[in-house]
């Protein structure tokens, strides 16, 4: 399996030291933080408001190769903090990662807070989360693997409604789904693409995963299903040549694919912090109940 394209830019791009020793072995992420962090590693996205909060941060606490922190801390909005996840995954890294928000939404991030940043990191409150795994094939004969911690979703390339057929655990469970596309959602990415495709709002607890179609046109009325975790779901590309088809995993897309597998990868985790009372479990359920 050859990866779409590189996972992260360079750290040097962020302002990261080099590493003084090896990565840390694989190993299962913290809960969250029990003490004082000593060794804090920034993140920075490449804006303007970020690479000022980073310099302004990095004078206070210093900063460290992120395979040797106790905590990542993200600077930017929810896009860099994906990417950020995504690199503590790949990389087997056992940090837990803190964000603060230098975006726009940031459904993922804190606030943008830097007074005595390594105490109040010791009283925020941890959610693990699991990322979906992509395989995707190609009409080339390529295979690509990525992860995504929102989303996996289909998409017709051309003007053309997508033709889809819809497997679940080796079962053809939908012959034909005509759409502009498709998505299997996290229960933490459930509030974001998923929710604008009317798809359900998943609690972190549930162990589910909601599959919803974009714009279907046939079977019209379809809503989508909810899927338990450990659900393998595929999709097989109906007329590709005619009605091509890309996959996205979060910022990652593959073009022309023929067929996708998705699945909860559990032998994966990664630990995001948030500040007391706005933890990702009550800002899902808020979710539910805003206008």
């Amino acid at each position: 399996m050859r990866p779409a394209r590189p996972l992260f830019p360079t750290p040097a791009r962020y302002g990261v030291p080099a590493m003084t020793s090896s990565p840390l072995p694989s190993a299962a992420p913290s809960p969250g933080l029990t003490k004082v962090p000593e060794r804090i590693a920034f993140m920075a996205a490449p804006t303007e408001v970020a690479r000022h909060e980073f310099d302004r941060l990095t004078h206070q606490y210093g900063n460290c190769h992120p395979g040797e922190a106790d905590v990542v801390v993200c600077l930017g909005g929810d896009g860099f903090m994906l990417e950020t996840l995504r690199v503590v995954l790949e990389q087997n890294l056992t940090a837990p990662v803190y964000g603060m928000n230098c975006g726009s939404v940031g459904f993922l991030m804190n606030p943008m807070l830097e007074d005595n940043l390594p105490k109040r990191l010791t009283t925020t409150q941890a959610a693990t989360l699991h990322p979906l795994r992509m395989t995707a094939r190609t009409m080339q004969g390529d295979t690509h693997e990525a992860l995504a911690l929102n989303d996996v979703f289909l998409f017709r390339q051309t003007r053309q409604a997508a033709k889809l057929r819809v497997d679940v655990d080796g079962l053809v469970r939908m012959p034909e789904l005509i759409c502009d596309g498709a998505l299997v959602a996290t229960p933490a990415g459930s509030t974001a693409y998923n929710l604008s495709a009317h798809g359900p709002i998943v609690p972190l607890s549930g162990n589910l995963l909601p599959l919803t179609p974009i714009c279907p046109f046939r079977p019209r009325r379809w809503r989508g299903a909810l899927l338990p975790s450990t659900a393998q779901v595929g999709f097989t590309i109906l007329e590709a040549e005619k009605r091509p088809v890309a996959a996205v995993a979060d910022s990652i897309e593959i073009r022309d694919v023929v067929s996708v597998h998705i699945h909860e990868d559990r032998n994966l985790a990664v630990t995001v912090l948030f500040d007391p009372g706005q933890t990702l479990s009550e800002r899902i359920t808020a979710e539910q109940f805003s206008a």
